[in-house]
């Protein structure tokens, strides 16, 4: 059987002072993770574009420098809707002054993509919360990148 694999890019957006922002999701199933913005690239678009587009509509962020590809993810999980087996994630690196986020979708639309909160992260508090995060090891892996910069080639940050 072959797997359907959703292709996705997210956005490891950090501000001057090293602080992450994260999504929150409540599944229906899996409860809360906080994760990075971005989701499913859209037919013939480029994980950057579709990175532009995302961080637009879940945070705000209109003007965004993105930067190298740092890491990358294959989560193999069923979909709620049966479309998909998992998801390919390509993570590149964001940084961006620090910015209330407001996302152009509304509260019920993004309820709908199920995020239902928007906040800046340090390492510290990753390291101290209970979490979860996704990737499970968040907190490690941004911890090595703000240590010794971006990669030369892309990190699996595993699930």
């Amino acid at each position: 059987m072959t797997l359907r694999i959703r292709e996705a890019a997210r956005a490891l957006v950090l501000d001057p002072d090293d602080r992450v922002l994260l999504v929150r999701f409540e599944f229906p199933v899996n409860g809360t993770r906080w994760a990075l913005p971005g989701g499913g690239m859209e037919r013939d678009e480029t994980p950057v574009d579709a990175i532009r587009r995302e961080l637009v509509e879940e945070v705000g962020l209109h003007v965004a420098d993105i930067g190298p590809l740092v890491w990358t993810r294959l989560h193999h999980v069923p979909f709620f809707d049966g479309s998909f087996d998992g998801q390919r994630e390509q993570i590149h690196l964001v940084r961006s002054a620090a910015f209330d986020p407001v996302p152009t979708l509304s509260w019920l639309q993004m309820n709908a993509e199920f995020v239902f909160e928007l906040r800046w992260w340090t390492v510290d508090e990753i390291d101290t919360h209970p979490g979860p995060f996704v990737p499970g090891a968040l907190g490690t892996h941004l911890r090595s990148l703000l240590t010794d910069g971006p990669p030369t080639d892309a990190v699996d940050v595993g699930i």
